[in-house]
């Protein structure tokens, strides 16, 4: 078995970590159906730690320049594709969830409050994702580009808010390269090829720079556990200074022990109160300097005398005499 592992590190041309990861699970679950089909196999053949780690991921949203310039085509170019990105844009939906949006994906859910219905995606999720005035024209201009298609592909379309060209993969190579297009022409700098899933990148990054919670930014994306939204935390990190200091700057000042004072009481009623508060802070002092209980019991009593007296106090106007 160890000879199989090294063999594998040793194939040229090499094999990356997950590959390589995947033939050992592979191996382990064929291992596993031996065993419980009697075969004679030692157990732990493949254990965890021989499982090599994965690349580590890392979030690619554009920058905002790039950003800019990228919709600022899709809008000039204004056909259904590039409409239909600008609103993946918008929702940080996944490319596949919005080839299958149906055609009545738009949600009222109060007045003058609209959401896109997102149906079952990669995760088995289905959710309501908030739109805004752009959201909605984008909704309409599609609508309009949809109804100038022939009858022959509106009917091949007829459940669906994007028109369909062949199958599910047609359609998706076909936004995938409308984008590559428009970012050509656009002029973005950013060296790495846009994918459509980068501009899920994008959405997430600008909410996380706007402050939203990590709970809503986990609803607003499918995810099922925090674990897989924190992933997009790692885009937010050259914001790091501004968000300390921001935070430095709204702390609040360092608690302080009051000063408290009978001596310096006045005869009126809030000198009173201040009085039966200084009394109170010095009998806890006192009291902690024991370690008999009973003793302690008697002080609280006694505590919670002056706090009834002081909760009178409260009752009595400050303008009577």
């Amino acid at each position: 078995m160890l000879g199989f592992f090294r063999w594998l590190c040793e194939l040229r041309p090499p094999i990356g970590n997950p590959t390589r990861r995947q033939r050992l699970l592979c191996l382990r679950r064929l291992l596993n159906d031996l065993a419980a089909q009697g075969h004679q196999l030692q157990p732990g053949l493949i254990i965890p730690e021989d499982l090599p780690t994965l690349p580590e991921y890392l979030p690619r949203p554009l920058s905002p320049e790039d950003d800019h310039r990228l919709q600022d085509e899709l809008r000039r170019q204004d056909d259904l594709y590039s409409n239909a990105l600008l609103l993946t844009r918008l929702t940080g939906i996944r490319i596949g969830e919005c080839i299958h949006l149906p055609l009545n994906c738009l949600r009222q859910i109060g007045p003058e409050q609209w959401a896109l219905h997102v149906p079952l995606g990669k995760l088995h999720t289905e959710r309501l994702v908030p739109l805004d005035s752009e959201g909605l024209r984008l909704l309409n201009r599609i609508q309009e580009l949809r109804a100038l298609a022939s009858p022959a592909r509106l009917a091949k379309s007829k459940d669906f808010l994007l028109l369909r060209v062949g199958g599910r993969f047609a359609l998706f190579q076909m936004l995938r390269m409308a984008l590559a297009d428009a970012a050509k022409r656009a002029g973005c700098t950013d060296s790495k090829p846009i994918s459509p899933h980068r501009l899920r990148h994008t959405w997430a990054t600008e909410l996380l720079n706007c402050g939203i919670g990590l709970p809503a930014l986990m609803k607003l994306m499918g995810h099922k556990s925090i674990q897989m939204t924190l992933r997009y935390l790692k885009v937010a990190q050259p914001d790091l200074q501004r968000e300390f200091y921001r935070a430095r700057h709204n702390t609040a000042q360092p608690y302080c022990i009051p000063s408290l004072s009978v001596s310096t009481a006045t005869s009126d009623l809030p000198g009173i109160r201040h009085a039966l508060a200084a009394t109170r802070h010095l009998l806890e002092m006192y009291r902690r300097q024991f370690s008999d209980d009973k003793i302690g019991r008697r002080l609280r009593r006694l505590d919670r005398r002056l706090l009834d007296v002081d909760q009178q106090l409260q009752n009595i106007p400050t303008g009577e005499k």
